[in-house]
Formats: structure tokens, sequence, C-alpha cells
């Protein structure tokens, strides 16, 4: 078994880190358009606090609380830890230039960021009105002297700590006082904008921050004192957000998630983000405030905070003429999907959609045939996050209401989205769908539909979920079949949901926690015996993340055993590639675009040759690749404690077509081949010819 170390093993969380830092180096970018560079920093600063609230909270209770069992785990856990913040203090330095780089682009476009040192005397009119009308009896200021603690403050919020002073005529100090502001960004938004000012004929539009805003309408804030001087500088504070969930066994799951949410509001500080020319004497007194707690990480950063807010920059048009951002590229509906019975065109033949490049619509109006066709009994599907406004809850509303049996497995543990799936649970409960909200112990990842019909079951397996926002976002890969083995198989998955500990032999997929990992070693271990006998040998995936060690030390024995192995891969990935006795064989390669590459392919070579698969040998035989697409990542949790599913991929069309998106993937550069915008065309062209 080929062993790991740190040379040869990237951590998970030192991977993600790396992974944030090229959404950073996109955002640096400047041959692409200004307002996706700001799009960029959004992502990263958004990806970066939920990091800490999720991962680098984790990491922490291991240090704090691991027992004397655990102290391996936890000197892993401390060492991972120290390079985290390493990376974090570097890549801060390098975000805070970004984010002033694109600033200035912003003014050479004549986009405009003011203070209140920039404003004229109208500008200051203006504000003074938005002040009294907005902001006046929205913020109530906190004295700080009244905060005993900041674990009750609210982890998605910017705040403004305000330096109050009075100045005597004689300039000498009479009195001081600190105060907290909350920032309705919810209410308000970010950025308001000002009327347009034009300077010899030319527009110049003008935004502000919020912040300053605020700190605009400061004076008006504290009626009835007598300070006449105010300084204010943000800060933010990243919480805990790992649920404590009982274990009472009187408890349902769904008390015991909405209890979980609600502890979530009262989780421990993890990281305080400051204003870095803050008042020594007022970031003293913050700190105060976290005691008994301690902080983990502090960092000084700039004058604003919860740069996730540029994604919602107001929209202007160039001063130059330049592209602001990239054109939309709209869906295309496949020809099959034009059909008047949609049933029918996936029992002539297996259907697929690749999101977005496909309109989602096409398996929205799937799930609508069979909430209206007499034919259809029953519709039974796995649902993880959901659309605000969801059509598929519509429609399955809709067919529950027509008389057809619904059941819908919803994920409670959808992370930052139970508050959201408990909603949706007790809506669809109310129309008659029978609701099943997971399982003890399992988190259910997968992401497949059963459409049970008089005339032969029909079943959806997706990458991702089943949700219209994603989908226009996400590029995602469905299976739409008649095929009778999966189809049966899908089935099974509903049982193993229903039963979980009940034996469930699964024919054609992969599922996971049953046998997936086994399954796929047993891939991999297949393409280094087919290298062995001298036939064709290549493992070619796609998936978002590759942590798993076991997993880890496959690969590495493929590639030194002289298997080609090509891995796309979004995020976290724990392989080192350049390491000599692998023989270059292992490559792996990344696409950060204008999509987020979200789908999981599989494709192992089973001794055909991928450069040339329709070759039949001499003696007639013909080996044929194997291809799956499914819901799992290769790391721990998706292996081993989630409910996840794979489907093999049968149809030689649909085989062609996964494939060509993992090939497609592997040549991406930037500037030489950008596969997403390859795949756009691809599709677009290829309907036209259709027409």
């Amino acid at each position: 078994m080929y062993k790991l170390s740190e040379k040869n093993y990237i951590e998970r969380d030192v991977s993600w880190m790396l992974f944030n830092r090229r959404i950073l180096s996109e955002a640096q970018r400047t041959d692409i358009p200004l307002m996706e560079r700001m799009k960029f920093l959004g992502i990263y600063s958004n990806n970066l606090d939920e990091f800490f609230r999720v991962r680098v909270a984790t990491l922490n209770h291991i240090v704090k609380y691991a027992d004397k069992g655990e102290k391996d785990l936890s000197k892993r856990c401390e060492k991972t830890l120290k390079t985290v913040n390493l990376l974090n203090t570097k890549y801060a330095k390098e975000f805070e230039k970004t984010v002033e780089d694109v600033m200035d682009g912003l003014s050479k476009q004549n986009i405009h960021l003011l203070r209140k040192a920039d404003l004229s005397e109208e500008q200051q009119e203006y504000v003074k009105q938005y002040c009294m009308k907005n902001l006046i009896g929205t913020i109530s200021p906190i004295w700080l002297s009244s905060i005993k603690c900041f674990n009750t403050t609210l982890d998605d919020t910017i705040y403004l700590a305000v330096r109050l002073q009075e100045w005597k005529e004689e300039k000498k100090k009479a009195q001081k006082d600190f105060a907290v502001v909350e920032m309705p960004v919810k209410q308000l938004g970010r950025f308001v904008v000002l009327p347009d000012t034009v300077v010899e004929g030319v527009t110049h539009h003008n935004v502000m921050f919020l912040d300053d805003i605020i700190r605009c309408a400061l004076p008006y804030m504290f009626p009835g004192t007598s300070f006449n001087d105010f300084e204010a500088w943000s800060f933010k504070i990243t919480k805990d957000a790992e649920m404590e969930l009982e274990t009472d066994i009187r408890g349902g799951v769904l008390q015991k998630i909405s209890k979980g949410i609600k502890s979530r509001k009262n989780g421990l500080p993890v990281r305080l983000i400051y204003d870095k020319q803050m008042a020594r004497s007022i970031l003293k007194a913050l700190l105060e405030r976290f005691s008994p707690y301690s902080v983990d990480t502090m960092l000084p950063s700039g004058r604003y905070q919860n740069h996730k807010d540029l994604m919602s920059f107001p929209r202007f048009p160039s001063a130059d003429g330049s592209e602001m951002e990239y054109e939309k590229w709209e869906s295309v509906m496949p020809s099959w999907a034009k059909e008047r019975s949609l049933m029918q065109a996936i029992r002539q033949r297996d259907r697929f959609l690749h999101v977005p490049y496909h309109s989602f619509n096409a398996y929205i109006n799937l799930l609508r045939e069979a909430a209206v066709n007499p034919e259809v009994k029953g519709i039974k599907t796995t649902l993880y996050r959901l659309a605000k406004d969801s059509k598929v809850i519509g429609a399955l509303i809709a067919a529950a209401r027509n008389g057809k049996k619904v059941t819908v497995v919803i994920e409670l543990l959808a992370r930052f989205d139970e508050e959201s799936n408990i909603d949706w649970s007790k809506k669809m409960a109310d129309a008659g769908i029978n609701v099943i909200t997971g399982v003890e112990g399992l988190k259910i990842h997968s992401k497949v539909t059963l459409i049970q019909a008089r005339y032969g079951n029909l079943a959806v397996v997706s990458t991702g979920n089943f949700h219209e926002g994603n989908a226009s976002a996400y590029t995602d890969f469905l299976v739409l079949t008649a095929n009778t083995p999966v189809v049966n198989d899908v089935a099974r998955v509903f049982d193993f949901i229903d039963k979980p500990y009940l034996p469930v032999h699964f024919r054609q997929l992969l599922v996971s926690p049953n046998g997936m990992r086994r399954q796929i070693e047993a891939l991999i271990k297949q393409e280094i015996k087919n290298h062995r006998l001298g036939l064709p040998s290549q493992i070619l995936c796609k998936l978002n993340h590759i942590t798993d060690e076991g997993i880890v030390r496959r690969l590495y024995e493929a590639a030194a055993s002289g298997v080609k192995v090509n891995l796309l891969v979004r995020g976290n990935c724990s392989l080192v590639t350049d390491l000599p006795e692998l023989g270059g064989n292992l490559r792996v390669n990344a696409i950060i675009d204008r999509y987020l590459e979200h789908s999981r392919i599989l494709v192992f070579a089973n001794g055909a040759d991928l450069d040339h698969p329709e070759i039949v040998e001499d003696d007639g035989s013909h080996h044929d690749y194997k291809v799956f697409i499914g819901s799992a990542d290769w790391m721990p949790r998706n292996l081993d404690h989630r409910i996840e599913v794979y489907t093999p991929v049968y149809d030689a069309v649909l085989k062609r077509e996964a494939r060509m998106i993992v090939e497609y993937g592997m040549k991406n550069e930037r500037n030489v081949f950008r596969s997403q915008e390859a795949l756009y065309k691809y599709y677009s062209e290829k309907e036209i010819e259709k027409e």
C-alpha cells in the first residue's frame, strides 16, 4: 500500500486555501470584464467566511477538546491551523491590493466610490436627505459599555465601532465614549447610488458604501448628547457554525435541527476582522468583550468588510466602450425536450442535460408532465437545496393534488439551508406530499428522481441539486433513463433511505455508504491490472474534491504503475503531481471561469483506447470504456457518511458526451482553450443543426 506523508499528501484545509487563492487570481486578471473581477472578489470573501465558520471552527474544536487517545489528530489539526493562518495573512494582503486595483479600474470607467470628504455641497445635501429618510430611526446605536460579550452578535453582519468625543472651544477633550452600530445591509443594500455628475460633457457615476453614508449620519444618531466629533471603523465577527445537535431520542429530527439553527446564532467567535486604522483604545475595548472566550484569528484589514457584497455592486455602462460583464449565454433547450411527451422521448433512448448550457426547464417540464399524465402513479425524489420560489416543488405539489403518490426526501442538514428546508417540508406536507426528513446519522446527498408509471418507470440521476438557481450557475450533468435495471436500482435507493439498516443489494448503481468506496477502488485496480496485461489503461475523472487518503493511495499506485491518471478537480485536491516515482503519469487540472464546475464524471478505459474507443480487436472482441456520473466527491464524508449515488452511463451518445466534457476540461487553459466557451458553442451549434 502506498504510504502517505507530508511530502505527498496535502491536507484538505490547506488545499482549500490554495483553491480559494485561485479564485483571487481570477480577480487579479486584467483581461476579463471589470464586474466579473468584482464578482470573483465577492466569491473569494464569501468562501473564506464559510471556511472559517465551518472548517476552522472544526479544527479548533479538535485541538481544544480532543482526548488523550487523539493526540496525533490534535497535533495534525494544530499544524494545519498554523498553515491556514499563515496563508490567510499572506492572501489578505493580496486581496486588499486587488480590491484597490479593481476600484482604480472603476474610476477609469468614470465610476467613483465617494467618501464624505469627496462630496460636493449638492451631494452632501442628497446624502443628508437619504440619511433622514432611510437611516434615522432604522439604526439604534448601542453603547459599548452595555455590551458584556460578543458571543450574541450576528455572524453575517458588519459593525461600526464609533468613538464619540466632545471638544470645547479651547480644543480640550471634555468627554469620550464608544458605541457600536449594526449596519442595516439587508434592509438598505451595501451601496447607495448618488446622482450622476457631468464634467465637461462627460458623465460620472457616483456610489457610496453604506458604511460611509452612516459615517455622515453619525451626528444625527446620538440625540440628547453633547458629542461633536465622531470617528468610525468597521469590524466583523465570524462565528462557529458547527451545530451541536442533541441526541435525545425523544426529540424528532425536525426539532433537533431547529434547535441547532438557534444554537448557531450563539456560536463562539472564531475570527475578528477589523479596520487596521482603528484606534487602539477602541480595539482594546472591543477585545475585552470577547472574554472569557478568545478569538482564534485576528486580522487587521482595510476600511470595508464583507466584500461578498461586491457581487451586488450597481451596474453602469463603461466609459470606453469595453464590456463590463460577460455576454450572457442563453441556455439551449435540447431538441428531444421539445417533443410533446418527454416521457416517451426518454423511453426511446437515454437522454441527458448538461446545465446551464442546456435549460433546466427540461427537467421541470418532465415533472409537470408526470403531474398530469394519467399513467403516472407516483413520483419520488431527493431534495438537498431548493430555489427560493422552487418550480420543482410547484410541480410536485401539483402532482400530489392530482392524486399522484408523491414522496420527497429532503435533507434538513444541508448546511446553511436548514431553515429554508424546514419551511419547504411543512409546505409540502400540508399539500399532501409524504415528506421524509433524512436518515439519522447519514446525510442524504444523492440527487435522484423516480417516476412510477403504468407503462414503465423512469429515473433521473444528477450530479447536482434540483435547484433552478444552481442550474443557471453550476455545471451539472443529468441522466434521464428508462433503462429497467438502473431504474429498479433507483427504486432500491428509496427503499434504502426508508429502511437504511436493512441489507439492500444494488446491481447497477454505486451507492454509499454500502459499497461505493470498494467499487471505485476496484475500478482503479482494474486499470492497473489492464496496464500490466498490456491493455490500454486510463483514469479520466472530473470531481469537485479529492481528499480521501485511501483513494489518494490508489491513484498514486495507478500512476506509479504506468496508468495515465488525468483528473479535473475544481476544489480540494490532496494529490501532489510532480512526485518522481509517478513518472509524469498523474495530471491534475482545474477550471475557474464564468460557471462553477460541479459535475462529477468518472471515466475508466477498461481496456479500451480512449483516443479510439471504436476499435475492435483482431479476434472480434471489443473493450468498452466505463462512464459513471453522480453526486459523490472522493472525500471520507461522501464515501462513508452520506447516501450518495453514481449511475453507470450505457448509451453510447451519452458516454461520448460525458467523456468529452472531461477531455475539454483537461485541455482548459486561459487564452488558449476555454472549455466552457467551447462547450457552449458546441451545444448551441448542435441544436441549430437539428432545427
